[in-house]
């Protein structure tokens, strides 16, 4: 920690140089000789000085924006919370003039990920959030980022090999086992339970995140319960209601035996409206992400249990990082893994989204 008891003129006398000398040092300005610049730096040594960075970082007045990337949501949506804590961030860190811009691009859509990508790098941004596409997708941003020298945090799903500044988000193998596991205490009796999954155009909409989860989960029920069947009900992304609750009818009337389901995304609402809207009582589904429509079902009884991902933490952190690690030039921690937290209709209205 800083000491804020030593000065520039001890140092001086410490180093048996002028305080003119220790303060070109200390700014790493020109015209130091080597002789007076090594006995400097023995004094800084010897007393342990680091120099205060907020303060310098303060008398820098300059703006610092920072991008954030991320899947275009709806209203409501997890990513809402995300964007929430961001800008709350800003406002706090506003004394070192931080402002975050969000780009948005469309799932699945690789074009729309370059697009928007490419126009971050023209803005010359001084950091960047993403939640990022496929490995191969995102690549060649983080690439450009790494060759220009731009610090940037990853968001929800992580990939080491792209070497992020830093990760927030969940361990998402261990967040679907724990799922199953939750799961399992209420249906330890089934033959079977519904795991419901998004597609667009045929192919599976779901998240690196998302697909650990899945890896997780189903290495749980292997392990545990290897004689309950799993069966998929695949909802086609953006359709409509009315399409979503013909398939969910056909499911159901298929399987009778289906008293439990789940899905490893933030849409259990889907499941739980419908199951509301035709009294199927005995039926519950379990998912993630404290949104409100989630949380109404959570309420009603369609929905048992919301696995939260305090999204709006990720957000508020994911900023904060990047001034510590650019602003007041602090270490940072590269993997922050955020807690697994379950919510019930006896814990759901206690749960603080915004509490930092």
């Amino acid at each position: 920690m800083l000491n804020e008891r030593i000065t520039i003129k001890d140092i001086a006398e410490k180093a048996g140089v002028s305080v003119g000398t220790v303060d070109r040092v200390l700014h790493k300005r020109p015209n130091v000789s080597k002789k007076a610049l090594a006995k400097v730096n023995m004094a800084l040594q010897e007393m342990n000085y680091e120099p205060n960075m907020y303060a310098s970082a303060l008398a820098n007045s300059r703006r610092h924006d920072f991008y954030c990337l991320m899947p275009k949501h709806e209203s409501e949506a997890y990513w809402e919370e995300v964007e929430q804590g961001q800008k709350k961030c800003c406002d706090t860190r506003r004394d070192f003039h931080v402002h975050i811009n969000i780009k948005y691009y469309k799932r699945n859509d690789v074009e729309s990920f370059t697009e928007q990508s490419q126009s971050i790098l023209e803005a010359n941004p001084d950091g960047v959030i993403i939640v990022p596409a496929k490995l191969d997708v995102t690549r060649p941003f983080t690439d450009e980022l790494h060759e220009r020298q731009i610090p940037f945090i990853m968001l929800d799903s992580y990939l080491p090999d792209l070497r992020p500044l830093a990760f927030f988000g969940q361990d998402s193998f261990a967040s679907g086992f724990f799922a199953a596991k939750m799961l399992m205490l209420i249906a330890r009796d089934e033959t079977e339970i519904m795991l419901m999954k998004q597609t667009l155009d045929g192919v599976n909409v779901a998240s690196k995140q998302q697909d650990n989860r899945e890896v997780g989960f189903r290495h749980y029920m292997r392990d545990h319960f290897p004689n309950v069947s799993i069966n998929v009900l695949d909802l086609p992304y953006q359709s409509t209601r009315k399409h979503h609750e013909q398939l969910m009818e056909q499911y159901f009337a298929a399987h009778p035996h289906t008293h439990h389901c789940i899905t490893l995304n933030s849409k259990a609402h889907i499941v739980g409206e419908f199951l509301l809207k035709t009294n199927r009582r005995n039926i519950q589904i379990m998912g993630y992400d404290m949104v409100e429509k989630n949380a109404r079902c959570v309420r009603e009884g369609s929905i048992s249990f919301l696995i939260a991902q305090h999204g709006y933490q990720q957000g508020f952190y994911s900023v904060d990082t990047l001034v510590r690690a650019i602003i007041l030039k602090k270490h940072v921690t590269p993997v922050n893994y955020m807690p697994i937290e379950i919510l019930s209709k006896e814990n759901v209205d206690f749960y603080r989204r915004t509490q930092i």
